[in-house]
C-alpha cells in the first residue's frame, strides 16, 4: 500500500508540473506546440489503370477488395466456409464484414446426409453460419482447414495477424504442404487457402509488423502469395483458393484503407507463380512484392530524374513458386539487380533470388546483385521509420551498383 501511494503520488506530482509547463499568463493553458505531422506511410501507392476485361468495376480499398473475392467465392461455392478469430462480425480489418448476414444458412441444408456436413455444422453452432469465428488458436484454425479441406470443402482460415501464424507453423509445414506426397496422391488438402495481414503498418511494432514469407519458402508442397494492390489482391485471393494447392495469402495491412483503385465486381483470376513488369528499363532490374513494389517505383523514378539511369520494375507476386525465368531475363538484358522486402537481410527471400541469379545470370552482372531489406533487429515501434528500407536506402543502394 505504502509503495502503492508513492507512486501514485509521483504521477500526481508529474502531472502538476505538467500543467504548469503548459500554463501561461493568468493561469491559462497554452496550446501545445503545432510540428509537422508525421505520414505513417512511407511509400506512395501507385494504383493500377482501370481494367476493361472484366466486366463493370467499383472503386474499393484493399479490404473490400478482399471481402469481394470472398463474397464471389461464397456465392458460387456451395462448400466455402470462412473462420478464424473475430471474423464472424468483420474481422479485425473488416475483410468479412457482412458475410456472415449473408451467407448465414444451415450447411446442413445446403449439403444434407454428408459426413463434411455433420463435421462442419458441429463447428459451426449447430450449421448456423458459414463465416464463424474460432477459438484463439492458430494450431487448431489451420488443423481444421486441413480436416474440412481433406473432406472435400473449400477451407478458407483467417490468422489475425502474420506475426502469429508461427503456432500453425508444425500444421502449414508438416501436414498441410506434405498431405498429398505422403499418401501418394489418394488424399490432399489443396482446397485450403491461409490469409493474413502482413507487414509493417507505421505502428505495429515487433509483433504486429513482421513479413514472414521466407519461412514458408522453404516448403515444398504450398504457394506464398503477396499482392500489391486491391486489383491485384482480388484476382490472386480467388486463384489461391481455386489453386489444388495449399495456399498462404499475405496481405500488406498498410494498405487495406490506404490503397484504393477501380476493381471489377465479378470474379476474375490473376495467374500464380508469373512476375509482373511493371515498367521496363535497360540499366537496373528492380524486384519487391507487396508494399515495396510502390517503393521501388518511386525509386526508378528517383533514378530517371536524377541519374538519368532506366530501370526495370518487376512485382514477383508469388513468393513460392516464384517466376525465376523473368527476374533472371530482365537481368541478362539490365546486368544489375537490387531486391528490397521489409523481413530481414539475413535469410530473407532476397537471399534465395540473390543465389537463382547469380547462379543463372553470373556472366551478365555488372555489379555484386543488390538487397536493400530490413535489419536483424526485431521490428521496432518508434525507430520503425529507420528500420524499414525506405526510397533514400534503395536509392542510394542503386546508385552504388551504377558507380561500381
Amino acid at each position: 500500500m505504502a509503495a502503492a501511494g508513492l507512486g501514485l503520488r509521483r504521477v500526481l506530482v508529474l502531472a502538476s508540473r505538467l500543467g504548469q509547463l503548459r500554463a501561461g499568463m493568468g493561469g491559462r493553458l497554452l496550446p501545445l506546440a503545432a510540428g509537422p505531422r508525421r505520414h505513417a506511410a512511407h511509400f506512395t501507392f501507385q494504383p493500377d489503370a482501370e481494367p476493361s476485361a472484366h466486366g463493370q468495376t467499383q472503386k474499393m480499398n484493399l479490404f473490400q477488395s478482399i471481402t469481394s473475392a470472398l463474397d464471389n467465392t461464397l456465392s458460387r461455392d456451395p462448400t466455402a466456409v470462412i473462420f478464424g478469430e473475430d471474423v464472424a462480425f468483420g474481422g479485425v480489418f473488416r475483410c468479412t464484414v457482412g458475410l456472415r448476414d449473408k451467407y448465414g444458412l444451415s450447411c446442413s441444408r445446403r449439403l444434407p446426409g454428408t459426413l463434411l456436413a455433420l463435421s462442419i455444422c458441429f463447428f459451426t453452432s449447430a450449421g448456423k453460419d458459414r463465416v464463424f469465428n474460432t477459438p484463439l488458436c492458430e494450431q487448431g484454425i489451420v488443423g481444421f482447414g486441413i480436416g474440412v479441406a481433406v473432406a472435400g470443402a473449400t477451407a478458407i482460415a483467417e490468422i489475425q495477424f502474420a506475426d502469429y501464424i508461427f503456432p500453425a507453423f508444425d500444421q502449414i509445414v508438416n501436414e498441410a504442404a506434405k498431405y498429398r506426397y505422403r499418401s501418394g496422391d489418394l488424399f490432399n488438402c489443396g482446397s485450403l487457402t491461409i490469409r493474413a495481414p502482413w507487414g509493417c503498418v507505421g505502428h505495429g511494432a515487433l509483433y504486429h509488423s513482421q513479413s514472414p514469407e521466407a519461412f514458408f519458402a522453404h516448403c515444398p508442397g504450398i504457394k506464398v502469395v503477396i499482392p500489391r494492390s486491391p486489383l491485384q489482391a482480388k484476382g490472386l485471393l480467388l486463384s489461391c483458393i481455386e489453386d489444388k494447392n495449399p495456399c498462404i495469402f499475405f496481405e500488406p495491412k498498410i494498405l487495406y484503407r490506404s490503397a484504393v483503385e477501380q476493381v471489377p465486381v465479378e470474379p476474375y483470376y490473376i495467374p500464380l507463380s508469373q512476375a509482373e513488369v511493371l515498367q521496363e528499363g535497360s540499366d537496373v532490374t528492380l524486384v519487391a512484392w507487396g508494399t515495396q513494389v510502390h517503393v521501388i517505383r518511386e525509386v526508378a523514378t528517383m533514378a530517371q530524374e536524377k541519374l538519368g539511369v532506366s530501370c526495370e520494375v518487376i512485382d514477383l507476386k508469388t513468393i513460392l513458386p516464384w517466376d525465376t525465368e523473368a527476374v533472371c531475363k530482365s537481368v541478362v538484358k539490365t546486368g544489375r539487380l537490387l531486391i528490397s522486402h521489409e523481413a530481414p537481410l539475413t535469410g530473407g527471400f532476397a537471399s534465395e533470388i540473390s543465389s537463382t541469379v547469380q547462379e543463372e545470370c553470373f556472366l551478365n552482372l555488372e555489379a555484386p546483385i543488390s538487397r536493400v531489406c530490413g535489419y536483424d533487429t526485431p521490428f521496432p515501434h518508434i525507430f520503425e521509420p529507420f528500420y524499414i528500407p525506405d526510397k533514400w536506402k534503395c536509392y542510394d543502394a542503386l546508385r552504388k551498383m551504377i558507380n561500381y
